[in-house]
């Protein structure tokens, strides 16, 4: 069982999930336990009144001075311990005696340039003229939505500026729009000022001898760009800091404590509350992972049973399993295919053998009854004979080595005439024999480097083949010549051609394209195929085209050593 997919994939799975769901709760633990400590005395989050006030304080004051009595009615309001400590602990103001507490985590840091606060507006505050002429066109707007039937409102914002508004939530922004804006379309003189002063901070930051032009509200006409956003922002927080007071600790709390923060923690309901809750996750996760992984599997077992019963494997989908199946689809093909093809080998080598041997047998049982003489005559048939099974041998001998790796060649520096006009009048009284004409069109004395035997078995292969399917009267011609740094050899003849859809096979071992010819007039069926394998051995190609009735081509190309000339 250990071994089993199924388990490992559970096993992981469960694993993972009881580590996620572990680390999850005790996460989960620690961050409430930590929110519940920090929870001491931050009445800010129960008022954001006090919040809210102070950073009003800060954002229109160049300092905390002043601050003490605003801290004051707060705490009457709250009734709380209100302290505020500078940036590095130092007090600003208290609303009750006692030592500061330095020691405790701070309730809140005001900071107006945390944004910053809209209400941070230093140098962009409008002058009493220029409130006058905003004042005015307000006015204007109102007036014409008043005369519209659409009566609205101006709300007057830090700066100065005032923004329209309908009073009817139905109508909105509509009616303002429709008689001049919402807001004041034009920058005045201090936002001008303002305005310039932010753009040269802003080309600064970006490292740009360009300016951005940023108009009220601090927009751009360029559009959003999260890095000139970001140089806008910080830039305004560089504009405002020497209108508004420093960032400041604010601590909250009981004014009667001891000083002693007091420390929240988890009931024992909560933390079964936790566990139950933990457990219950942890259950759906193995349940889930349980029939994910079974569903998972489900593919992978039909596989199995597939194959076990040697039928096709179904392909479910297109994941990695469909791909499982598709490939093990193609590998059964496969295996079916070379079964085939073995089991045809071996029927084509048995008939191969069994013709020569017998012939042999027959001729010796008819000299050992009398029938026949045992004289030259009959040697020679029985010399025939064993030299033919002698030449099948050593055909299958060599595609042997070839399948194997081992068929190896010794190439030497050759000439032509050697080894190709050796092949051609070898050939020559066979077809002599058979009415055909043997030409050869080589330079006898060219010098190439090749392995003499395997080339001369190549050219004869050829011959043989070219002599044998060419009627009386008709032409086989050898050819070779050197093309760069390759020999080609070329067997053409004028015989019967082979048909176009058998073209491709005639390089296959025992292929014949007519089955019913035998072996005296089809051969055995492996010289094209040694052929094939001795011109892969020299890293050479070999192909062929043929014309039905017309005789048919074959060229071999491979590559020689370098050509040390002609004598």
């Amino acid at each position: 069982m250990h071994r089993s997919i199924v388990v490992r994939l559970l096993a992981t799975s469960i694993l993972v999930a009881i580590c996620a769901v572990v680390g999850t709760a005790w996460l989960a633990v620690q961050t409430t336990t930590q929110a519940i400590r920090q929870e001491q005395g931050r009445s800010l989050a129960d008022d954001r009144y006090l919040y809210d006030v102070l950073t009003e304080f800060a954002a229109t004051h160049r300092g905390w001075d002043g601050v003490a009595p605003v801290l004051d009615r707060l705490a009457q309001r709250t009734g709380q311990r209100i302290t505020l400590l500078t940036a590095d602990r130092q007090p600003i103001a208290d609303t009750h005696p006692g030592p500061s507490p330095t020691d405790r985590r701070p309730t809140a840091t005001i900071d107006p340039l945390d944004g910053p606060d809209p209400r941070a507006v230093g140098p962009y505050r409008l002058t009493k003229d220029e409130r006058a002429l905003v004042r005015k066109w307000a006015d204007g707007v109102l007036g014409c939505m008043t005369h519209n039937g659409a009566p609205g409102e101006a709300v007057e914002e830090p700066t100065g500026r005032l923004t329209v508004r309908a009073r009817s939530a139905a109508i909105g922004d509509v009616a303002a729009l429709n008689c001049g804006g919402v807001r004041y379309p034009y920058a005045t003189k201090t936002e001008d000022r303002a305005l310039s002063d932010l753009e040269r901070r802003v080309a600064r930051c970006l490292g740009s001898k360009r300016t951005i032009a940023i108009g009220p509200g601090f927009f751009t006409k360029e559009g959003p760009s999260p890095k000139v956003d970001a140089c806008i922002t910080s830039s305004r927080r560089d504009q405002l800091r020497p209108y508004v007071a420093p960032p400041a600790l604010l601590y909250v709390g009981d004014p009667a404590a001891t000083g002693e923060p007091e420390v929240f923690s988890l009931s024992g309901d909560n933390l079964v509350s936790i566990a139950w809750v933990t457990g219950a996750v942890l259950a759906l996760t193995v349940a889930s992972t349980v029939l994910v992984g079974l569903r998972l599997v489900r593919p992978l077992r039909a596989l199995a049973a597939a194959a076990g019963a040697r039928e096709p494997m179904p392909v479910a989908g297109r994941d990695e399993i469909g791909h499982l199946a598709t490939v093990l689809n193609d590998l059964s093909e496969r295996r079916d295919r070379s079964e085939r093809q073995r089991k045809a080998m071996i029927s084509d080598i048995a008939h191969e053998l069994r013709n020569p041997t017998t012939n042999i047998q027959s001729w010796l049982e008819a000299a050992e009854d009398g029938v026949t003489p045992t004289d030259r005559h009959l040697l020679a048939l029985l010399l025939d004979e064993t030299s033919q099974l002698s030449r099948i041998l050593d055909d299958l001998r060599d595609l042997a080595a070839a399948d194997a790796g081992t068929l190896r060649i010794h190439p030497e520096p050759i000439r032509l005439g050697s080894v190709l006009g050796v092949a051609a009048e070898a050939h020559r009284g066979a077809a002599e024999a058979g009415g055909v004409r043997l030409t050869t069109l080589f330079d006898p004395r060219a010098t190439v480097v090749a392995d003499p035997v395997r080339l001369r078995q190549v050219a004869g292969n050829l011959l043989s083949n070219a002599v044998r399917h060419t009627p009386p009267g008709g032409t086989v011609t050898l050819r070779a010549g050197l093309t760069g740094r390759d020999l080609v050899l070329e067997v053409s003849d004028t015989g019967t051609g082979i048909a176009p859809d058998d073209l491709p096979y005639i390089f296959d071992r025992f292929w014949r394209a007519d089955r019913s010819r035998g072996r005296n007039t089809g051969g055995s069926g492996l010289g094209l195929a040694i052929v094939r394998d001795l011109a892969g051995a020299h890293d050479g190609t070999v192909d062929a085209v043929s014309t039905l009735g017309a005789g048919t081509t074959v060229t071999v190309r491979v590559p020689t050593g370098p050509v040390s000339g002609t004598s």
